[in-house]
C-alpha cells in the first residue's frame, strides 16, 4: 500500500512537470499501459512474484497518479478567457469568495460567478467553457470608496478582464500555477459604472465558513487596533497572512520562523486533543446526564458506543472544522488527513507505520489539490514531518522498551509485599524517583533539540532551492519560539476563538502581548548581519546530493556511511562557477512587466542596468530582481547602472540596495534624486553617466555613448544612458528610453560605434523609437522588447515591430517570452526564452 502511495503522488507531480497535457495518442498508450501493469500484478497474484507484483502495482499507481492529475488539469484549462475578449466590458453576477486583500486605495478578490449568469455569458459571448471565478481588483474611483467587500456578498458588475499572465523569470515565483491551484481563470478590474448592484447574498456552507472567517478577522483588527502584531495573531487564529506587517514578515524570514503563522499540526492537533478529552470526558458522564433529564435508555450510550470511539470522532471532525476555518492550507491539510488515517486505522483496529501515514496524507493532499506540487508550503511541510520522524525512529523505540521496563517495576512493586517496607527503611526508592523524572526531562529536551536539528538541517535544502536563502539564527529562534508560541500563544488565541465578546477582546489581548516580547527577540536575531546567507538556486542534482546528506546525517551514530554526509552537502554549499567565460558576456533582460531590468555577467563581474519599478507600482525591484540575483548566485553587484530616472526604470533602485551589496551606482539623474540619496545611505559610490565613460571586465568593454557630459537633456527619456558592451563574438546596445531625436544625434556623431549584435529596444518599443536610420547603424541579429503583458500604453507599436520583422531580425519580448538570456558560444548567439525553455502546460493557457 505504502509503494501504490507514493506512487500515486509521484504521478501527479510527473504531471506538473509537463510542457504540455496527453494528447490522443498518449492517452492510448497510458490506457494500454495501466492495462499491462495490472496484468502483470494480477499474473503474480497467488504466485511467488510477490516482487513482480509490488513492482506492477507501483507501476499502475504512478500511471493512474498521471492520468487523475491530467484530467483534472484538462478540466481546469478548458475555462478558458478567449483573446479577443480580453479587456472587453463584461457585465457579470455572482458572490466574493475567501477574504478579500484590502489595500490602498484598492481591494483584491475571487469573485465566483452564478450559475445562470454564466450561462447567460457562455450564450452571449459564445465563449463554451467561460472561467467560472476570476480574480478581481476593485480600486477607487475618485471620490467614491470602495464598498466594503465581504465573502458571500453578491455583485452584479462590469468588469475587463485578462488571460492569468504572470511574471516569467528564471527562480522566480509562478503566478500561473498559483492561479490554476486556485481555480482563477482570469483576472481583471472592476470598471467604476453606474451598473454596479449590489444583490441578496449568497448561500452555502462555504460561504457561512468565509463570513466566520472574515468575522473573527475584523473582530481581531477591531480589537488590537493599530497594535503592532496583530497580523500575525488574525494569521494563527484563521490562517490568514495578508495583514502581517512587513517588520514582522522580514524578521520571521530571516530568523527561519515564518511557519509559525501558518496554521499547521501544532494547532491542528492541539483543537484535535483538546475536543477528543472533552468528548471523552462528557461521554463517560453521559449515564448520568441521561438519568437527569430523565431520557430513557441514556444509561446504554457509553455501552453501545465506547468512548474511545467517540474521542476519535470527535478529534477528525474538529480537526476538520479548525482545517476549514483555516483556509485549508496545505500544511492543516497534511495535519488532517494524518490524523483521519490514524484514527481510522484505530477504528478498524490495526496498527499503522508512521511512513504509511505520511504517504496516505501526500496522496489524498494531492488527490484534492493537484497542483499543490507547485508550491514552496507542500514540500516544506511534508519534509519537516518527514525529518522529524527520521531523526526520532530509533529513540521512539529505545523509550517504548524504556516504558516497558518501567511497567514492570511497577507490576513488581505491586506484587512484592517486601516492596513497602523496603521503601521505608530507606529512600533510596524516592532519588531515584527523582532522578527518574530528571532523566526523563533530560530525554525529552534531548528529543526536542534533536528535533528541531532535523528540520534544520533537513529544510535547509529546500529553502535554499525555493527561496535562495538559508536562515543560521534559525536553530536558535525556533528554540525559543516553537515552545513559546505552542503553549502559551496558540491555546490563549484557540480560547479567545471559543469565547464570545467582549471576552474573547482579553485573550486576543494577551496573546499580543505574549507575542512582544518574542518578536523583540526575533527582530533582535533578524538584524545580525550572519542571520541569513543566500545560497544560489541549487540544480535538481545538487538539491538530490544534499537531501541524501540530510539523510545520512540524520543516520543513527555508527552507520558505516554517516561521515560521507558533509560531502554530499558541497555542491550546495559551493557556489557553481558562473558558466561565463574570460572574454564573453550573459545578458538577462528580465520579465518586470512595463518597465526594465538587465543582468550583464562577466566572468567575475556583475552589472544591473535598470531596477523595475518600486513599491508605488509592481514593485519588481523587490519581487522580481532582488530573488533573481539572489537565485542566481549574485552577492555583490559591481555597478547599478540606472537609465535615468522614470519609476519603471529607477523604482526598484532601493530595493536593490537595501539587499544587495553594490560597489557603484551610475546613473543619468538629476543631482536631487532620491537614488543618489538611497546610494549614499548605502555607502556605495555614485556617479554621473556621462558620454566617454569606459571600463574593462574580464576581457569585455564597456562604453557609455550617451547623454554628453554637462547638463542632462530637459526630457527625462532623452536623457537616458546608452551603454555598448563589447566581447568577442557578441556585442549588446542598451539603450534605456532614448527617442528619435537622441537616435538621430548617435547615428550623426559615430554610426559604427553603435552596431551590435543584440539591441535592448528603446522606450519599450515606442513609435517615438527605433527609427530607421538608427536600425541600419546598428544591425542588429537579435532584439529584445521590454514590455507588460496587455500594457496601457499598447507597446511594443505595431508599426515598430513590423519594422523589425522587415529586416529578418529575431525578436525576442518579455510579456510573450518570459525572461531572456542571451551568450554567446563559439560565435554563435544562443538566445533562450524562459517560458520555452522552463515551459509547463499552463502558461500562455
Amino acid at each position: 500500500m505504502r509503494a501504490m502511495l507514493i506512487g500515486f503522488a509521484l504521478g501527479i507531480m510527473g504531471l506538473q512537470q509537463c510542457a504540455a497535457l496527453p494528447g490522443q495518442g498518449q492517452w492510448i498508450v497510458l490506457g494500454a499501459s495501466l492495462a499491462a501493469a495490472l496484468g502483470a500484478a494480477r499474473y503474480a497474484w497467488g504466485r511467488s512474484g510477490s516482487r513482480l507484483m509490488g513492482a506492477a502495482l507501483f507501476a499502475a499507481a504512478v500511471i493512474a497518479g498521471y492520468g487523475y492529475a491530467a484530467m483534472r488539469a484538462e478540466l481546469r484549462i478548458a475555462e478558458a478567457l478567449p483573446s479577443a475578449w480580453e479587456l472587453r466590458d463584461l457585465t457579470l453576477s455572482g458572490h466574493v469568495r475567501g477574504l478579500p486583500v484590502q489595500g490602498a486605495g484598492s481591494t483584491r478578490f475571487s469573485f465566483v460567478l452564478d450559475a445562470h449568469d454564466l450561462d447567460d455569458v457562455r450564450r452571449a459571448t459564445g465563449i463554451e467553457r467561460f472561467p467560472s471565478m476570476v480574480q478581481l481588483s476593485w480600486a477607487r474611483a475618485g471620490a467614491r470608496d470602495v464598498p466594503l467587500l465581504k465573502p458571500g456578498d453578491r455583485w452584479r458588475l462590469t468588469v475587463r478582464l485578462k488571460r492569468p499572465h504572470g511574471y516569467a523569470n528564471f527562480g522566480g515565483y509562478d503566478a500561473e500555477a498559483a492561479w490554476l491551484a486556485r481555480g482563477i481563470r482570469a483576472t481583471g478590474y472592476v470598471v467604476a459604472s453606474a451598473g454596479t448592484r449590489r444583490l441578496p447574498d449568497a448561500a452555502g456552507g462555504g460561504a457561512a465558513i468565509d463570513r466566520l472567517r472574515f468575522a473573527l478577522r475584523e473582530r481581531v483588527a477591531q480589537t488590537l487596533a493599530d497594535a503592532p502584531h496583530r497580523g500575525m495573531v488574525t494569521a494563527l487564529a484563521i490562517g490568514a497572512q495578508d495583514m502581517i506587517a512587513e517588520a514582522d514578515r522580514v524578521a520571521l524570514r530571516r530568523t527561519g520562523t515564518s511557519h509559525l503563522v501558518a496554521v499547521s499540526g501544532l494547532h491542528i492537533g492541539f483543537v484535535a486533543g483538546l475536543c477528543a478529552a472533552l468528548a471523552a470526558w462528557v461521554w463517560r458522564r453521559s449515564c448520568g446526564l441521561g438519568a437527569m433529564l430523565a431520557r430513557r435508555g441514556a444509561r446504554e450510550w457509553p455501552l453501545l458506543v465506547p468512548t474511545p470511539i467517540v474521542a476519535a470522532v470527535a478529534a477528525a471532525a474538529s480537526a476538520a472544522g479548525y482545517a476549514a476555518l483555516a483556509g485549508f492550507n496545505v500544511p492543516a491539510q497534511r495535519a488532517l488527513w494524518m490524523l483521519v488515517v490514524v484514527n481510522a486505522a484505530f477504528l478498524l483496529g490495526r496498527g499503522v507505520a508512521f511512513s504509511l501515514v505520511l504517504a496516505w496524507a501526500a496522496a489524498l493532499v494531492l488527490a484534492v489539490d493537484p497542483w499543490a506540487v507547485t508550491a514552496a508550503g507542500f514540500w516544506l511541510s511534508f519534509g519537516a514531518v518527514a525529518c522529524i520522524a527520521f531523526a526520532m525512529r530509533g529513540r521512539l523505540r529505545l523509550r517504548e522498551q524504556e516504558q516497558g521496563i518501567d511497567d514492570a517495576c511497577e507490576s513488581a512493586r505491586a506484587t512484592d509485599p517486601a516492596w513497602p517496607l523496603a521503601l521505608a527503611r530507606s529512600d533510596r526508592g524516592a532519588r531515584a524517583s527523582w532522578r527518574r523524572r530528571l532523566a526523563t526531562v533530560r530525554r525529552r529536551g534531548g528529543e526536542a533539540a534533536r528535533a528541531q536539528w532535523a528540520v534544520t538541517i533537513g529544510l535547509a535544502p529546500l529553502t535554499a532551492f525555493w527561496f535562495s536563502q538559508v536562515s543560521l539564527a534559525g536553530p536558535l529562534a525556533n528554540a525559543v519560539a516553537v515552545p513559546w508560541v505552542g503553549v502559551f500563544v496558540v491555546p490563549v488565541i484557540l480560547v479567545a476563538l471559543a469565547l464570545p465578546a467582549p471576552l474573547d477582546a482579553l485573550a486576543y489581548e494577551l496573546a499580543h502581548t505574549l507575542l512582544v516580547p518574542l518578536m523583540r527577540l526575533l527582530t533582535a536575531l533578524a538584524q545580525a548581519s550572519w542571520a541569513e546567507v543566500y545560497p544560489p538556486q541549487p540544480s535538481l542534482w545538487a538539491l538530490a546530493s544534499a537531501l541524501a546528506g540530510v539523510a545520512l546525517c540524520l543516520m543513527p551514530r555508527g552507520w558505516p556511511l554517516r561521515w560521507a554526509a558533509p560531502l554530499a552537502w558541497l555542491p550546495l554549499a559551493v557556489p557553481p562557477p558562473s558558466g561565463v567565460e574570460q572574454g564573453a558576456f550573459r545578458l538577462t533582460a528580465l520579465d518586470v512587466g512595463q518597465g526594465a531590468a538587465i543582468v550583464v555577467e562577466t566572468q567575475r563581474r556583475t552589472l544591473l542596468f535598470d531596477a523595475g519599478t518600486g513599491p508605488e507600482s509592481t514593485n519588481a525591484g523587490a519581487r522580481i530582481v532582488v530573488p533573481y540575483l539572489r537565485a542566481d548566485g549574485v552577492a555583490r553587484l559591481d555597478a547599478l547602472m540606472v537609465s535615468h530616472g522614470d519609476a519603471d526604470h529607477a523604482g526598484g533602485v532601493p530595493a536593490v540596495l537595501d539587499s544587495s551589496e553594490v560597489a557603484q551606482v551610475v546613473g543619468a539623474l538629476p543631482g536631487r534624486h532620491r537614488v543618489w540619496d538611497k546610494a549614499r545611505e548605502a555607502r556605495a559610490g555614485h556617479l554621473r553617466c556621462a558620454a566617454g565613460q569606459r571600463w574593462h571586465w574580464d576581457g569585455v568593454d564597456f562604453e557609455v555613448l550617451w547623454p554628453d557630459p554637462g547638463p542632462l537633456p530637459r526630457r527625462s527619456n532623452e536623457q537616458s544612458c546608452v551603454l555598448k558592451i563589447s566581447a568577442p563574438g557578441m556585442s549588446a546596445l542598451l539603450t534605456g528610453d532614448i527617442g528619435a531625436p537622441t537616435e538621430r544625434v548617435l547615428v550623426r556623431r559615430a554610426p559604427e560605434a553603435l552596431r551590435a549584435d543584440v539591441l535592448l529596444v528603446a522606450h519599450h518599443g515606442s513609435k517615438t523609437s527605433s527609427t530607421e536610420p538608427f536600425l541600419d547603424s546598428v544591425d542588429p541579429r537579435v532584439a529584445v522588447f521590454q514590455v507588460g503583458y496587455r500594457n496601457r500604453f499598447r507597446h511594443p507599436h505595431p508599426g515598430v515591430w513590423s519594422r523589425f520583422q522587415a529586416r529578418g531580425i529575431a525578436l525576442a519580448r518579455t510579456d510573450r517570452d518570459g525572461a531572456v538570456r542571451i551568450a554567446s558560444s563559439n560565435g554563435r548567439l544562443m538566445l533562450e526564452r524562459y517560458r520555452t525553455s522552463h515551459a509547463r502546460y499552463w502558461m500562455g493557457r
